[in-house]
């Protein structure tokens, strides 16, 4: 019998409680748990090898019509799958309180990334921490909602 190393079973582990997280943010009890301001939605991209759906539940802001969500991966020195897959496909879908709609993602720069980046972590300061710590600019994306024919 394997035994998982440390780093496979806390991937594990973080894979379970993003499903849990997922679960939980879709379901009519989610924006009951949401504290006081805090805005959830679950991004639905295509992964870049597997081509597979994956979901991912992240925090945003909004801008105009447009979600704005923060690829920090907690400040670790990558950055998250669902950033890179973004990268690969830039259309995706968000669901915001059971509803579901199609965005194109673009990563902002320049004046607009900071007014962005300052309102995300207006929103949760824990990002200020992430990027001290993170080696990379943490990318702030935002999801325009596009028309689907």
């Amino acid at each position: 019998m394997d035994i998982p190393s440390p780093a496979r079973s806390l991937v594990q582990l973080q894979k379970a409680m993003t499903r849990v997280h997922t679960t939980f943010i879709q379901s009519p009890l989610g924006s009951l748990w949401a504290p006081p301001g805090a805005r959830f939605l679950v991004l639905h991209t295509t992964g870049r090898h597997s081509g597979k759906e994956r979901q991912t539940p992240l925090s945003f802001t909004k801008d105009d019509d447009s979600y704005v969500v923060i690829a920090s991966n907690g400040g670790a020195a990558r950055h998250p799958d669902w950033y890179l897959n973004l990268q690969a496909n830039p259309e995706a879908v968000v669901d915001v309180r059971g509803k579901e709609k199609h965005v194109r993602a673009e990563t902002v720069s320049g004046s607009a990334r900071d007014r962005l980046w300052n309102a995300a972590v207006t929103s949760f300061g824990g990002y200020a921490g992430y990027q001290m710590r993170a080696e990379r600019e943490i990318p702030v994306v935002r999801l325009r909602p596009i028309d689907r024919v």
